[in-house]
């Protein structure tokens, strides 16, 4: 994994390519405008994996209160490379900076990766009863 590396500051990020991952490839954030994922990336912990050329490759993103909880969310690798270990780079980079800063829980909500972040100690709530979610449909100007 030499070939890349991770950064936690959000000065690093390639604002128009997460953007346009997150907005025309994702199945969570499709449609989402621009003003609110840069909205999103100023109020939160971004990170994200780049090339020795500095292109970015993959972004994620934490929402957290600093002190007891944080939700990873905006995980996206470039699919070009998906495969060669850059999810777990991510990840990895992500817990240990989560880690560092003394986060008791992390959360977060996939349909499509539970391997890959079972590898890290996530698991299902065994009681699922007690999580709910509340979605809103935000009007259109």
């Amino acid at each position: 994994m030499s070939d890349y590396t991770f950064s936690a500051a959000t000065a690093d990020i390639d604002r128009e390519r997460v953007h346009a991952w997150l907005s025309e490839q994702s199945y969570w954030a499709r449609g989402r405008a621009r003003e609110t994922q840069d909205a999103a990336i100023e109020a939160s912990r971004n990170y994200s994996i780049r090339t020795e050329t500095g292109e970015q490759v993959a972004y994620a993103r934490v929402v957290t209160d600093h002190v007891t909880f944080a939700w990873l969310c905006d995980v996206f690798v470039e699919p070009s490379i998906r495969g060669a270990g850059v999810g777990k780079m991510l990840v990895q980079g992500v817990l240990a900076d989560l880690d560092s800063a003394g986060l008791p829980r992390v959360v977060l909500a996939t349909a499509d990766a539970q391997g890959l972040y079972a590898r890290y100690g996530f698991e299902s709530p065994t009681d699922s009863n007690r999580y709910l979610i509340r979605t809103t449909v935000r009007a259109v100007d």
